[in-house]
């Protein structure tokens, strides 16, 4: 799945690996021509032959600089759109996937895949290009020194794969360490998350100091095994610099016996020791890339397993359309009967969140609304037709109009902040309608936050709006004012209150209680 949303990428990583060849060959080949220019110069001093070699090295150098220039864009051109793509389509699956979600998966996992895991992957794919530019220098730079000295393209051959499989060993560790401390970033994350959503609870209770010395605890686990995983990559960094350090060594000693002894010239040898020096940047790069690749292996086992979770509920293969109007909804297990275009006031005998996802369909359930199963229906169609408005939603961050009016109101604004009572609440903020609200609107209070959630269920405008003890934080004059004020705004459409609340019986069309419809009439 996630290889499918980066296949899209194929045309910019193919221009990336090309600018990768642009870039890394010419460095390779410029100690080979500066040791050529050297013999030139050595052999007939300022000739047409040494004329030669210096517009080659400039042309390299040309080469080069274009290269890494453009390597550079469209390498973090690959990054963020891998990046962006992997973020999209996670943020898609989790609205797909709703109130499934958290009971499936950790808040802080989930965040952290925002936050981290989309740049590890995108990280991968911006290294695609100087990775296959570095191998292909590489083989370049070992056959020609193979054609010039077979000894020394030999000991090259043979001594940087080497170096390179002399880092192997720390590979394994550093990704059950990265994975350790990803694990530990995730527990950090979602303890941080309950803390600051119930910080007022802890305030109240005086559990503050308790839960954090448990933040700090975890914090310090987090602190160790990022300790741990960069004690691996340490060592890794200074064995990428000091084994392929001893080839170049070793290179260097052999092509000055043989320089002394007439087998290599001098610009030979200098060439030799300045690919060698080379080879130091395609074992880092490997090195970095091994580390990136386990990081990015790590991460995309994170967005694999949230990309892999699957609805509690989904569409039949053919789903009935629901009938058009006002709808009613009709339990057969319990026998609630809430008609179409009434007020229905449900008196619950346990949970009403439980009831009122029930006859939402937020489980799976028999009932019927207008007749039609909404097991057989098209769950988009009863999401845009019934509205479940649960006691304990939460408000967005941002400008309160805008949060409030979500997906383009059918009611209007102003008429809603009327119906419940929230006219107040909007003339003391400081910028009135465009007040710019905090996470979960934590600067208003319960009953504030209640009523402007109320008018946001009511700007919808649904066929069918199932209300989950919808004024509980307010008082009882305000209630008052609120149960006939929306009781006339919803005059025509279905409106199911689920409330013991007896301002709601009074102004309901229809009365019942789930444990009256289970009795059997006489």
């Amino acid at each position: 799945m996630l290889w499918s949303l980066l296949r899209g990428l194929r045309v910019p990583a193919g221009i990336s690996v090309l600018l990768g060849l642009l870039h890394m060959v010419p460095v390779a080949l410029m100690p080979l021509a500066i040791g050529r220019a050297i013999d030139a110069a050595i052999q007939s001093g300022l000739g047409p032959q040494l004329w030669t070699w210096i517009a080659a090295i400039l042309t390299l150098g040309l080469l080069q600089a274009l290269g890494v220039g453009f390597l550079e864009f469209w390498s973090t051109q690959l990054w963020i759109q891998a990046g962006v793509r992997v973020q999209r389509a996670v943020l898609e699956h989790a609205a797909r996937l709703g109130s499934v979600l958290p009971r499936q998966i950790r808040a802080g996992d989930v965040v952290a895949v925002g936050s981290t895991d989309v740049y590890s992957i995108g990280n991968l794919l911006g290294c695609i290009g100087r990775t296959a530019g570095s191998l292909v220098a590489f083989i370049v730079v070992a056959t020609v020194l193979v054609t010039q000295s077979p000894l020394l393209g030999a000991v090259v051959l043979v001594g940087v794969p080497l170096a390179t499989l002399g880092m192997a060993p720390l590979f394994g560790p550093l990704r059950r360490r990265a994975e350790a401390h990803r694990d530990e970033v995730g527990a950090a994350t979602s303890l941080a998350a309950d803390i600051v959503s119930g910080l007022r609870v802890l305030r109240g209770i005086g559990g503050e100091r308790r839960f954090g010395d448990r933040y700090a605890e975890t914090s310090q686990r987090v602190r160790m095994a990022g300790v741990a995983a960069g004690r691996t990559e340490s060592w890794l960094s200074a064995l990428e610099l000091l084994l392929p350090g001893l080839v170049t060594v070793g290179v260097t000693w052999l092509g000055a016996r043989l320089a002394s002894s007439g087998d290599i010239t001098v610009g030979e040898l200098v060439g030799f020791y300045g690919a060698s020096a080379f080879l130091v940047i395609p074992v880092s790069i490997a090195s970095d890339t091994v580390t990136t690749t386990t990081e990015a292996l790590v991460s995309a086992g994170r967005v694999t397993t949230i990309l892999n979770l699957r609805p509690a509920l989904d569409s039949p293969p053919n789903p009935t359309p629901l009938s058009a109007g006002p709808l009613g909804l009709d339990d057969p297990d319990t026998g609630l009967h809430c008609p179409p275009g009434r007020l229905t006031v449900i008196t619950p005998s346990g949970p009403g969140d439980e009831l009122a996802d029930r006859l939402g369909r937020f489980v799976e359930t028999p009932v019927l609304a207008g007749g039609v199963p909404l097991a057989e229906a098209d769950l988009g169609e009863v999401r845009r037709r019934i509205l479940v408005a649960h006691n304990q939603d939460v408000l967005f961050s941002g400008r309160l109009a805008a949060e409030i009016g979500l997906g383009g109101s059918r009611v209007d604004l102003e008429e809603a902040l009327w119906a419940t009572d929230a006219k107040d609440i909007v003339d003391g903020l400081p910028d009135g309608i465009d007040e710019r609200l905090a996470e979960r609107g934590r600067q208003l209070s319960g009953g504030q936050r209640q009523r402007l959630m109320l008018a946001r269920a009511l700007t919808m405008d649904p066929d069918v709006l199932l209300l989950d003890d919808p004024t509980s934080a307010v008082d009882a004059h305000t209630e008052s004012r609120i149960v006939r004020r929306v009781a006339a705004l919803r005059k025509g459409r279905t409106t199911v209150v689920i409330s013991h609340s007896p301002l709601w019986a009074a102004v309901a069309d229809h009365r019942t209680s789930d444990q009256q419809a289970k009795e059997p009439t006489s």
